[in-house]
């Protein structure tokens, strides 16, 4: 069986599912309840939240025949354009997601994506030579303390193998990073200018309290400070502004861009910087968010009215240089 989330399930026309935004990656889980204990991971293996949820996300098991057979036919419509596999950790879980990633890559020619922990290098070829067009080993954490406080594990380990995996296999890594952890602004932009300079594709959550896990209690980030850390990662993949030009507080709060305000507000006018980051052709909607609620991550273009409000609250919401 492979677990699909819930608006996955609706594309595939798997399960009825009334939704106004359906995703463009279909989302699959493999694996039980993980053996690693994420503070905020509702399949954390001492979490108490329901066992088919990930996030605030449901995710119902079918066959996983009858979910590949689905999916091509879904990619051969242009209904879906990405699939992703989301992997809990398990004594077989390279294995299992090796085989999982063939027997969706002989079905389809969809371009496939595995989130997984992988032990080593060698694991990270496996999965890419069984059909896997890139590997996420997500870091969650932008710095050690936070990732010792809600992850545990060694993070020491996990930054080498991104950057051994990134230099071995170009273009075809990932990560994600979870922002609202207790890091700082300016830890979570030198985190992504890094990975970045690694090569490495940064894919940007926002944190969100899941009923059940550790960290239930605790506040989401505040939206202005997410869509800065937003902005920051849009403008340095693409070599529009200079993580070195970046001024900060000194709590490490509020970033600066370096840039006139003139200028930024151009490059962000068209909304594309507050958009669901990560794989091309991953939207996520409502991963994050709840439909009528606050929205992190946009799951489609922007109107012009949105974007024209997220810019000009940025800008309001920047620190002034002082003369």
């Amino acid at each position: 069986m492979w677990r699909a989330s819930s608006g996955t399930a609706a594309v595939l026309g798997l399960r009825p599912t009334p939704m106004d935004a359906a995703p463009t990656t279909a989302y699959l889980m493999l694996g039980e309840r993980c053996l690693r204990n994420c503070a905020f991971c509702a399949q954390a293996r001492e979490s108490r939240a329901d066992d088919a949820a990930l996030s605030r996300v449901l995710w119902p098991p079918f066959p996983r025949e009858e979910v590949a057979t689905a999916i091509a036919a879904a990619a051969r419509e242009g209904r879906i354009r990405r699939a992703c596999f989301q992997v809990t950790v398990g004594r077989e879980h390279i294995a299992e997601t090796e085989e999982a990633v063939a027997l969706l890559a002989a079905a389809s020619d969809v371009p496939i994506c595995a989130s997984v922990a992988p032990r080593d290098l060698a694991d990270v070829a496996r999965l890419l030579e069984a059909g896997a067009e890139r590997v996420t080993i997500s870091l969650d954490a932008a710095t050690e303390a936070v990732y010792r406080r809600t992850k545990g594990g060694r993070w020491a380990r996990g930054c080498a193998l991104l950057e051994e995996a990134a230099a071995a296999f170009p273009g075809r890594i990932g990560t994600h990073l979870i922002v609202g952890l207790g890091e700082t602004e300016q830890e979570a932009i030198a985190r992504i200018s890094g990975l970045l300079a690694m090569g490495v594709r940064v894919a940007l959550f926002a944190f969100t309290p899941v009923r059940g896990t550790p960290l239930a209690g605790a506040p989401p980030p505040p939206l202005a400070a997410y869509r800065r850390v937003q902005a920051a990662l849009w403008l340095l993949a693409r070599g529009l502004a200079s993580a070195e030009a970046f001024r900060y507080r000194d709590d490490g709060a509020r970033v600066t861009f370096g840039l006139p305000e003139a200028v930024l507000g151009d490059l962000l006018a068209g909304g594309d910087a507050f958009r669901t980051s990560g794989c091309p052709d991953c939207n996520r909607p409502y991963y994050n968010e709840r439909p009528g609620g606050v929205m992190y991550n946009y799951h489609r273009p922007l109107t012009p009215s949105e974007a024209e409000a997220e810019v000009t609250a940025l800008l309001c919401g920047l620190e002034k240089r002082r003369s």
